[in-house]
C-alpha cells in the first residue's frame, strides 16, 4: 500500500523516513520528493508498505505524530490523475 507523507523537516531523510515505518511492518520503499533544480526536499515523500494491515497499522500511529521536529501528516495515497489538459492554448 501506497502512503502520502506530509508536513516533513526539509532535512529529514528517505532513509529516516523509512526507518520510522519499519516499526509497523516492512516497508517496500521510501522516497522524500525533491525538488529537481535545487535537489532540496519538497516536505512530503511516498512511502510503500508491503501489507495493507501494517500501512493502516502506520497511518494511526504516525499520522500527527513528530519526527525531526515536525507533525507529519500521514494518508494513504492517492491515485495520479491523468492531466487532460497540456497547458497550451486550443486555437
Amino acid at each position: 500500500m501506497n502512503l502520502f507523507v506530509a508536513k516533513l523537516n526539509y532535512d529529514t531523510s528517505s532513509e529516516e523516513l523509512k526507518e520510522a515505518f519499519e516499526a509497523y511492518g516492512t516497508v517496500v520503499s521510501a522516497n522524500v520528493i525533491v525538488d529537481k533544480m535545487t535537489g532540496r526536499s519538497k516536505g512530503f515523500a511516498f512511502v510503500e508498505m508491503e501489507d495493507e494491515g501494517d500501512a493502516m497499522t502506520a497511518i494511526r500511529a504516525l499520522n500527527d505524530s513528530e519526527l525531526d521536529g515536525r507533525t507529519i501528516v500521514v494518508k494513504k495515497a492517492e491515485p495520479r490523475k491523468e492531466r487532460s489538459d497540456t497547458g497550451r492554448g486550443k486555437w
